[in-house]
């Protein structure tokens, strides 16, 4: 069972011992991801990321660092969402205390050195084009922004080139004062030891002073950004993004519209796949996920289509909608897609990383770590009336959207596509 302990700094650590495991994982999450900036500060977040690896005290570049984790064959990775930025490194048990020195000394004692702000600046606009080459990426940004609209949920994360191309030393000092506080972080240690032993290495490691964030970010604006998202560029293969608003993480139906999105498009026996992908050949690529923040959501389905069979594919993404909110889903299929999920988590949970991630967004955002087992049970809670109820509530055709990437100009012919 995992424990939380807050240190007297504030700083709250989760741990979890896995007996099943040689691995450990030490993984910082922050409550600083891109919802924490404004217009003038997009991608900062994400930025501030790549520069915590460039060298800080003990470790004082990325080859020092590199080196370190290397030298034990372990992982080290670092993210960036919309409401939390993590850091992890993945070693085995013997070298757990390593993985906590170069993780504290990034997090504590990062330089953010003028002259490898300059070189990181041609890597992540490198990253930025990258995205902007890829479709199947940009496509769910681009789907977002019509869900969100023009404040900082309905921004993609890596931010503007303006930002990227001018941000300095300063700043980063200045923003991670702000956000990397105690009461702000959240040190996950799990797998292969002692949950005492943890909490003593954070201890020993962490030694953050006691401190409290600057602000929070701001809530949800209802902005509309539309109903047709469309980015003409020459494609050979059209991508679409078809969807609905959906809900927040906290709602009382958020695994109703998990298993939903499963029924949908969760994987190769679901509905798109079979109904849209199989029988009638439309679509390369095409999944039904679910976007969860704390105060907002979208439920999407995205595919990869024939150029010339866009229509068919968008009329048949939509016929699967109306068709799972005009009729009751059969037990069996809904018995399906609960073990579909619970069987995923069990998988992901075998990686240390997976689960310290797990307890410690749960213990970030909603200020209380959950454990596999309370999520399995809300899993199984779910009953038919409830997915009925989810699939009525939100799909209604008004608030159908649609984002196209591909080799189109005619935004209106889309919007006329949007019915039942």
């Amino acid at each position: 069972m995992f424990r939380k302990t807050t240190l007297q700094s504030g700083l709250r650590v989760v741990t979890e011992q896995l007996k099943g495991t040689k691995a450990v994982t030490v993984l910082v999450l922050a409550g600083a991801g891109s919802r924490y900036e404004n217009h003038e500060l997009r991608g900062i977040s994400h930025f501030l990321e790549h520069m915590f690896f460039k060298g800080a005290d003990k470790y004082s570049n990325t080859k020092e660092v590199s080196e370190a984790i290397d030298g034990v064959g372990g992982e080290f990775n670092a993210f960036t969402g919309k409401e939390y930025a993590g850091y992890y490194v993945k070693v085995s048990s013997e070298s757990v205390e390593l993985a906590c020195d170069v993780l504290s000394d990034m997090l504590l004692n990062s330089k953010f050195d003028q002259e490898e702000i300059e070189k990181e600046r041609g890597v992540i606009l490198e990253e930025y084009n990258m995205y902007q080459d890829t479709p199947m990426y940009q496509i769910g940004w681009n789907f977002e922004n019509l869900v969100f609209g023009e404040q900082p949920l309905g921004w993609d994360q890596i931010g503007t080139k303006e930002l990227i191309k001018s941000v300095n030393h300063d700043d980063f000092v200045k923003y991670k004062k702000k956000l990397y506080t105690a009461d702000n972080l959240v040190v996950a240690v799990v797998g292969n030891i002692d949950n005492d032993d943890a909490v003593s290495l954070v201890q020993k490691y962490f030694d953050i002073p006691e401190s409290k964030k600057a602000y929070d970010f701001e809530p949800l604006k209802k902005i509309d950004g539309g109903k047709v998202y469309l980015k003409e560029k020459k494609t050979e293969q059209a991508h679409v993004a078809v969807g609905f608003p959906g809900y927040a993480e906290v709602h009382k139906d958020h695994w109703a519209l998990k298993l939903l999105s499963v029924i949908l498009g969760g994987n190769m026996s679901s509905r798109m796949f079979l109904g849209v992908r199989e029988a009638k050949g439309l679509a390369y690529y095409i999944h039904t996920t679910t976007d969860n923040y704390m105060d907002g959501g979208a439920i999407v389905t995205n595919a990869g289509v024939d150029l010339k069979r866009i229509d068919e594919a968008i009329e048949g993404i939509i016929e699967q909608y109306r068709l799972v909110r005009d009729e009751d889903i059969p037990a069996e299929e809904l018995k399906k897609a609960k073990s579909y999920l619970k069987g995923k988590m069990v998988l992901s949970l075998e990686d240390s990383e997976e689960f310290a991630h797990l307890l410690s967004k749960y213990e970030l955002l909603h200020g209380k770590a959950r454990s596999p087992e309370e999520i399995m049970k809300a899993i199984d809670d779910v009953k038919i009336s409830d997915i009925k109820r989810v699939a009525e509530d939100l799909f209604e055709e008004e608030k159908m959207k649609v984002a196209v990437i591909g080799p189109y100009s005619d935004e209106e012919h889309f919007k006329k596509m949007l019915k039942f």
